[in-house]
This record gives structure tokens, sequence and C-alpha cells, in this order.
């Protein structure tokens, strides 16, 4: 009998369904409807119960993406059986195309930054929602194509959003010498069937085991009102330049609010001017309060 563990992941609305061996060969599938999962009969099934969003097919999981009509613990046991069942009975999970499986065509080309250090990698499909940031080897845990970017002597940071890869290289090398290496490499690796992203062993950035709206919730008003502003207004911007830009606290008693760069941002030499003549600024004029600062952790 198949054996399946629950596993949460960092994301309150997705769940992983583990297997004891892997269940693809080096490919990551993504199905948003029964139609795009032609070549897996498992994940067709699973779109018959109605809140299945999409489902993620990678290594030795499953993972399935809730609509918000209902919540996991009242459905997984009863989803982990039907997954069960099927395989049990001899159900396919994934058609393999032995073609196709070999090589997965995609386009990866390189942007500049305002930060000379850093370098935006586009990839013609998406990698990740969830912003992951790389200081070194050891933090790619959950990275395998960031772990080995790190192996390049020159590679210092790597950051992972959306549909993009930046990389903030140290000084020994100028882009011109080494771009092509470094995009010929993340694109093999990804045709290859390399996995990016493994969300489920992202860290939570909350604490106490809440989930990220749990602890969006406890806030008081005004740092929500921060956060919603830096999600609508600011992270588009600095997205289109490589880099993210993250709430970390606001203190309501010297008005100051602080805050990460990620990616390209970080380190970036025009980060100063941005936060204060860009960011702190448009605070000022949508929360209607002169006295607010805005200061980076890491700027």
């Amino acid at each position: 009998m198949t054996k399946i563990t629950i596993k949460e992941t960092q994301n309150p609305t997705i769940l992983k369904f583990e297997f004891e061996d892997f269940i693809t060969q080096n490919q990551n599938f993504e199905f948003k409807n029964i139609d795009e999962a032609q070549e897996s009969p498992l994940a067709q099934q699973l779109f018959y119960l109605p809140f299945v969003k999409t489902v993620y097919i990678s290594g030795n999981f499953i993972a399935i993406e809730r609509y918000s009509i209902v919540e996991w613990e009242d459905v997984q046991d009863a989803v982990a059986e039907q997954i069960t069942a099927f395989i049990d009975k001899g159900g396919v999970i994934i058609k393999i195309d032995e073609n196709k499986a070999k090589k997965q065509p995609i386009t990866v080309y390189g942007e500049t930054t305002p930060n000379p250090a850093a370098l935006k990698f586009v990839v013609s499909r998406m990698l990740t929602r969830n912003p992951v940031e790389y200081k070194n080897i050891d933090q790619t845990a959950s990275s395998p194509l960031a772990k080995e970017l790190f192996k390049f002597p020159y590679v210092k940071e790597v950051f992972i959003d959306e549909n993009y890869i930046s990389v903030t290289k140290y000084d020994i090398n100028d882009w011109d010498e080494i771009t092509l290496e470094v995009r010929t490499f993340i694109k093999q690796f990804i045709e290859n069937g390399g996995t990016v992203l493994d969300e489920s062993l992202i860290e939570v950035a909350t604490k106490n085991d809440v989930t990220k709206d749990e602890a969006f919730d406890k806030l008081d008003t005004t740092s929500q009102q921060i956060i919603n502003i830096l999600e609508e207004y600011v992270k588009p911007a600095v997205a289109a330049d490589g880099g993210n830009i993250a709430f970390d606290s606001y203190n309501e008693n010297d008005k100051t609010v602080k805050v990460i760069l990620q990616g390209a941002c970080s380190g970036c030499p025009s980060s100063t001017f941005t936060l204060k003549s860009g960011i702190e600024n448009m605070l000022k004029s949508m929360l209607n309060d002169e006295a607010i600062k805005v200061e980076a952790l890491n700027a």
C-alpha cells in the first residue's frame, strides 16, 4: 500500500502529499485546470474536487493549492486517501514522454539593474510566488539552483522571485566576462529538469507557527496600511529592477518604518535615494503624516 505523509508548507493554501520514493524523473509539473493536466491522470482526477485550484508534481511529492471554500484540516485526510487509492489501483501519476522529459525548452535573458553588482536573469516561465534570498551556499537547502550558482567563485548572492533570478557578483569579474556563462548555466539547469526552488523548504518568516495572514491581522492599523502600500505600489517597481522590499516593523513612537532590501536592491548605490525620495515620501503622502521615516535594516 502506498504511504503518503501530509506536510504543511509556508503557504497555508498549499498542502504537500509526500511519497517514500520519487514519482518524477527530475521534472516539475504545474497544472491549473483539468485540460492542462492531460499528462497526469491523477491530477485530472484531483480537479474533480471543487476546492482544487492548482496541482504541483515534483520529486517525491504532490502539492495542491486549494480555493478558500474549504480548510485543509477538513479535507486533507480524504484527499490523501483518494491519492493512495488511485495509485494502489494502478493509476498513472505522470505519463512519461521520454523525448519531452529530456528537454523543457525555455528562454533566459539578462537585464541590467540599478545595482551595478547585480544582474537580473529573466526566465520564460514562473519560478516561484514567494521571493527568496540566499546570502551564501549554506542557506540553499530549498534551492538546488542557487546551490549550484554559489559554486561559481564570483557569485556573492542569489535572489529568486516570480520569473527571474537576480545574481549579485563580487568585484573580481565584470559582467561582460561572465553573463553568458551564468545565463547558459541557468538555461541548461532548468531545461534538464533541475529544481529551481522547493517551496516547502522555504523558512517561514512568521513566529509562533502563525500564518502570514494571522501575523498581518495582529499588526496595528498603520503597519497594515504600510504593508498594503508596499505591496501595491512599491514591490512591482523594485521587482522590475530585480529586487524586493519586505516590511520589518513600524515604531509608533518615532514613526520609523524599517524594511529589508533584497536582491538587486540590497547594496544598491541608489537604494538610499529610493528609500528617502521615493518610498518615504509616498508613505508620508498616502498616510498623511510628515513625521514618517523609512530605514533599511541592511542598507
